[in-house]
């Protein structure tokens, strides 16, 4: 394969510019929200700051009064001296934080936590390793060295720092999960073999790693043996694997040697650390697919590229390649987004994603098995996420070489072909690299700790301060002899842990991402409470994996074209994709169908022609609150008390008089926390930032 990254060789390394002295920004309201790449920062615009207003005064006075009874009511409810709490002190363990107890008993985040110093002391290793590595490689071959772009060569420090992470993985999950480890390796190979299927294995000089003879001949065919596949069955036969692979571990609990013959029943008895590697392999099935598609897609793309077009490939129904594509956003995102100027000034631009511009060539070397490998098994991601596109993270594996010289042309907010032929491969690779760069400065990495230990402390003092998650776990019945505010705020409080739990692990784990140079998406962009939209609260909740589904599920099955079954497709993979059990599908179902009244809202009343009149944001307020509690019931349904007890909260809630006017009450109290939220979010447009959720 040609290494396009030579081409580079006769540039002169770009002009050193001055770099003034780190210092801390000067921090904003907005800046409470975790800041990602992701976030688009576009002109600043909004309505005139509410915050001074009688009418927000009056708002915080209500919060003033109401926040801190949420916290009491629940302390009380689960206190020493509550009814209670016999039925649950056995899952107390004493605490570090004033002589209190601490609730354990929520298994994922007891187990995260018992296990954090270890996971540090791995994370720090790893780094260092692999930094030192890195540096070492960097001295001893100048082909690897980026300082060097004469000679330098990305595609071969791409693949160096592949072979080092793929043999870490190895080594890490040989410990982690022991003899298990050759039933991942033949899972992952059994999904390559689907990949190479369509692939035409032929070398080439083209910029597709595609000759035109290999077009002609490939037919959108792969032959083998006797026998051809047509590469549009590979998303087909992709999908079918893992969905099957997905299952079969459930059902087999992982395969017992024992179970293909009895004198291999030895090899079952030492499993690793992590004996049920089944249940992260969920995590690694999206890495899957995502390889899968994105080969399948570059290839697509390049054997259409050609002007010589077979019959057979008119005919051919190929699954469409989504707008999030790369390949399809580079001429929108470079234009918004020229690379450095010339002297290294470089213009203002918005914040993008890190998804590369271009997605790697179809050529054998951008899919290597190692690179594969490097990919699926990447120690810092592997066993939680958050997870990255194939291409994203190959983009990210190797600064390239950018050569900053009066001949680049940069472009001028101008879409004309012309303009896009000044667009160079070092160009792309410099945007992907300079948004990477926004979130693994020094300072970006301090600050990315500090968040992750307040929120830390935060789940520390929610759990020794109100035994929640102990109290659901009580058994049937726990909130006999309650008022409704209390069941309510343990139900709430529950859903607290849930989001702190899960964000934890994915902001230690993105934390050891960045300080490796991979920086994948922020997983948790807004707080849980901080959430009045259904649509908006699936893009901040476990984001990566919001972008996974948009990418590979939603957009091939319709997208906005049939809202209603794609969302339908999307929520029940979702569902099982979590766990195998009747009340996850209940609560993928749940979403769907709570989704309707917000699409049907926007249709009926649309910002674009109501939004300046006085009543809308009190309407909209009005239908934010219905979200937000049909958003509880789903989750409490779904990760918290079932069905049943779904049922259970809400008898309670409309069942008496009591819970009639508690309801009222609460919800005045959320139309005014849905005030607070509209106004934050007018902050952000002020400011020109644009969550989109």
């Amino acid at each position: 394969m040609r290494d396009e990254q030579h081409a580079q060789s006769t540039c002169p390394p770009p002009p050193a510019a001055a770099t003034p002295a780190a210092k801390w920004p000067h921090l904003r309201l907005v800046d409470l929200t975790v800041n990602s790449s992701s976030s688009s920062t576009a002109l600043a615009q909004g309505n005139r700051p509410r915050w001074r207003t009688t009418e927000f005064y009056c708002y915080y006075l209500v919060f003033l009064a109401v926040v801190p009874q949420m916290a009491y009511l629940a302390h009380t409810a689960t206190a020493v001296s509550s009814k209670h709490y016999w039925t649950y002190a056995g899952k107390l363990r004493d605490g570090w934080i004033g002589g209190l107890q601490v609730d354990v008993s929520d298994h994922q985040y007891y187990l995260f936590r018992s296990k954090l110093p270890l996971l540090v002391a791995l994370m720090l290793f790893h780094v260092a390793l692999s930094r030192t590595y890195r540096f070492l490689s960097r001295r001893l071959s100048p082909t690897l060295n980026p300082l060097n772009p004469r000679v330098y060569s990305p595609s071969n420090a791409r693949d160096a720092r592949a072979r080092f992470s793929a043999t870490f993985s190895l080594i890490l999950l040989a410990a982690l999960h022991g003899t298990s480890l050759p039933k991942i390796l033949v899972i992952l190979y059994l999904n390559y073999r689907i990949a190479r299927l369509g692939t035409i294995n032929n070398s080439s000089n083209d910029q597709y790693g595609l000759s035109s003879s290999s077009r002609r001949r490939s037919k959108n065919k792969s032959s083998g043996a006797g026998w051809s596949w047509r590469r549009e069955w590979t998303p087909y036969a992709t999908w079918g694997f893992n969905i099957a692979v997905l299952f079969a571990n459930s059902l087999a609990e992982g395969y017992y040697y024992s179970s293909i013959s009895p004198r291999l029943a030895f090899l079952d008895e030492y499993k690793g650390l992590l004996p049920r590697w089944q249940i992260n392999w969920n995590i690694s099935m999206l890495r899957l697919v995502s390889f899968n598609m994105e080969w399948y897609w570059a290839w697509s793309a390049a054997s259409s590229a050609g002007p010589e077009e077979e019959e057979g490939e008119k005919d051919a129904v190929l699954l469409p390649e989504p707008p999030t594509s790369p390949r399809i956003k580079v001429r929108h995102n470079l234009i918004i987004n020229p690379p450095p100027a010339a002297g290294g000034q470089r213009r203002r631009t918005r914040r993008r994603s890190t998804t590369p511009l271009l997605d790697p060539s179809p050529a054998a070397g951008n899919y290597s098995f190692v690179l594969y490998l490097a990919y699926v098994l990447y120690p810092p991601l592997y066993l939680a996420g958050p997870i990255m596109t194939y291409p994203s993270f190959v983009a990210q594996l190797a600064p390239p070489a950018v050569c900053a010289s009066a001949t680049t042309t940069p472009l001028n907010g101008t879409t004309t072909a012309a303009a896009d032929e000044n667009v160079t491969e070092a160009e792309r690779a410099a945007v992907v690299v300079a948004a990477a760069q926004e979130e693994t400065t020094p300072l970006a990495l301090v600050a990315y700790a500090i968040r992750f230990l307040a929120c830390w402390v935060t789940m520390e003092l929610v759990l020794h301060t109100m035994y929640v998650v102990a109290l659901k776990d009580s058994g049937k019945g726990w909130w006999n002899g309650m008022t409704p505010a209390q069941v309510s705020l343990v139900g709430f409080w529950n859903l607290i842990v849930v989001w702190l739990k899960l964000l934890l692990p994915w902001r230690l784990f993105r934390l050891w991402s960045l300080l490796d140079g991979i920086v994948p998406p922020e997983n948790m962009i807004r707080c849980m409470a901080n959430n009045y939209s259904v649509l908006g609260f699936w893009r901040a909740w476990h984001r990566s994996y919001n972008l996974w589904v948009v990418r590979y599920l939603y957009i091939p099955l319709g997208g906005s074209n049939r809202p209603l079954l794609a969302t339908l497709g999307v929520f029940t993979f979702v569902a099982l994709w979590h766990d195998l059990r009747l009340r996850l599908l209940v609560w993928g179902w749940a979403i769907t169908l709570f989704v309707v009244p917000e699409m049907v809202g926007r249709k009926l009343v649309p910002y674009s022609k109501y939004g300046s009149r006085p009543w809308y944001r009190h309407l909209a307020a009005a239908g934010g609150v219905a979200n937000i509690l049909l958003l509880m019931t789903a989750n409490l349904v779904g990760f918290v008390v079932g069905v049943d007890g779904g049922k259970e909260l809400w008898r309670i809630m409309l069942g008496d008089r009591q819970g009639r006017l508690f309801l009222v009450t609460a919800s005045a109290c959320l139309f005014v926390g849905v005030q607070i939220m509209f106004e934050y979010r007018e902050e952000e447009r002020r400011k020109g930032i644009s969550r989109k959720c």
